[in-house]
């Protein structure tokens, strides 16, 4: 039994070093901040996550029922918002990227959008 013991000892021993080689390793990206508040400066308005940008592009896109939206994609960066895919009509272009730009939180707004054509081609 002491020789098991001494095993079991031996072995958490090992993974405790383990584990704090590994927490020591990380680098000022990778490791959790230590409160959110503490992060985020007070002079610096605050900016919703990319996630919540993207979904309020898109509501606020939807809102808009002249938007004939064939196929919208919105991706977010950090407040700037990427406009990718189709439109109906050559008019709805520039009021998508005008519908995005007036989001809160959002920064810059690139627009990639492009009508598309009908079936025929014409």
């Amino acid at each position: 039994m002491n020789t098991l013991t001494k095993a079991l000892g031996l072995t958490l021993v090992t993974l405790l070093a383990a584990a704090s080689l590994n927490a020591s390793a990380q680098t000022a990206a990778s490791a959790p901040s230590a409160t959110p508040a503490a992060a985020a400066s007070p002079a610096a308005p605050a900016t919703p996550s990319n996630t919540k940008l993207r979904r309020a592009v898109y509501i606020a896109i939807a809102k808009h029922k002249e938007i004939h939206g064939g196929s919208i994609g919105v991706t977010a960066k950090n407040g700037a918002i990427t406009l990718n895919g189709t439109v109906t009509d050559a008019t709805q272009v520039d009021r998508v990227a005008e519908i995005a730009r007036g989001v809160p939180g959002v920064t810059s707004v690139t627009n990639k959008l492009t009508v598309q054509k009908p079936l025929g081609g014409m």
